[in-house]
C-alpha cells in the first residue's frame, strides 16, 4: 500500500504542475479579452446614449471639423500600422514589427494631443474661431468631456500597452509561433479605434452646430 502511494506521488505532482499547451492558453486568453471588450461596450454605449438623450439628434456643440477629421484619420492610419506589426511578427520580421509599433505609438500620441490638447483647450489656443468647450458648459461640456475623456483614457492605456510590447519585442520576446501579447495589443487598439469611429459622427457630424459661448 505504501509502495503504491510512493510510486504514484511523483506522477501526481507532475500533473499538478503541468502547464496547459500554448494553444489552450491562447484560446482562453482570447476569450477573456473579447469578454472584456464586450463589457466595455456597455460603458461606451451608456455615454453614446447620454449624448443623444441630453443633446438630442438635431443639435451638437460647434467643434472644429478640420481637427476632428485629422485626428480621426490619424487614428485610422494607426490601425493599419499595428496590423502591419502583428503581421510582421507572424513572419518573424522583427524590424518591421518594432518600427510599425513605434509608428502606431506616435500616431496615437498625435491623436491624443489633438483631442485632449487642442479640443480641451489645454494649450490655451482657440481653434476654429471659437473658444473650446469647458466641463462647466452644462450638458454640452459634460457629455463632450465624458465621451472624449473616457476614450482618451483608453487611448492612453493602449499607448502604454504598445510601449510594453515594443520593449519586450526589442528584448527578443515573441515569435511567429507565440506572440499573444502582440495580438492582444492589436485587438485592444482596434477596439479603441472602432469606438472612436462611432463617437466621431456623434460628436462632430450629427445635428446642427450650436455656438455655446
Amino acid at each position: 500500500m505504501s509502495a503504491v502511494a510512493t510510486s504514484t506521488t511523483p506522477a501526481h505532482d507532475h500533473d499538478h504542475g503541468h502547464e496547459p499547451p500554448y494553444i489552450v492558453r491562447l484560446r482562453n486568453n482570447r476569450l477573456g479579452l473579447w469578454l472584456f471588450c464586450f463589457s466595455e461596450l456597455f460603458l461606451f454605449g451608456a455615454l453614446l446614449s447620454a449624448r443623444f438623450y441630453l443633446w438630442g439628434a438635431d443639435s451638437r456643440p460647434e467643434l472644429d471639423q478640420t481637427l476632428g477629421l485629422i485626428t480621426t484619420a490619424v487614428l485610422l492610419i494607426s490601425s493599419f500600422f499595428i496590423n502591419r506589426a502583428e503581421t510582421a511578427i507572424g513572419y518573424n520580421d522583427r524590424k518591421t514589427f518594432l518600427n510599425s509599433l513605434m509608428v502606431t505609438f506616435v500616431l496615437g500620441l498625435i491623436f491624443l494631443i489633438g483631442v485632449v490638447g487642442f479640443e480641451w483647450g489645454l494649450f490655451g489656443i482657440a481653434i476654429g474661431g471659437h473658444e473650446p468647450l469647458k466641463p462647466t458648459d452644462g450638458i454640452w461640456g459634460a457629455v463632450f468631456y465624458g465621451m472624449t475623456g473616457m476614450h482618451a483614457i483608453h487611448v492612453l492605456t493602449g499607448l502604454i500597452f504598445i510601449l510594453i510590447v515594443w520593449n519586450n519585442g526589442r528584448k527578443g520576446h515573441f515569435s511567429a509561433e507565440e506572440h499573444w501579447g502582440v495580438e492582444a495589443c492589436a485587438i485592444y487598439w482596434h477596439f479603441v479605434d472602432v469606438i472612436w469611429i462611432i463617437f466621431y459622427p456623434a460628436l462632430y457630424l450629427i445635428g446642427a452646430a450650436i455656438v455655446i459661448h
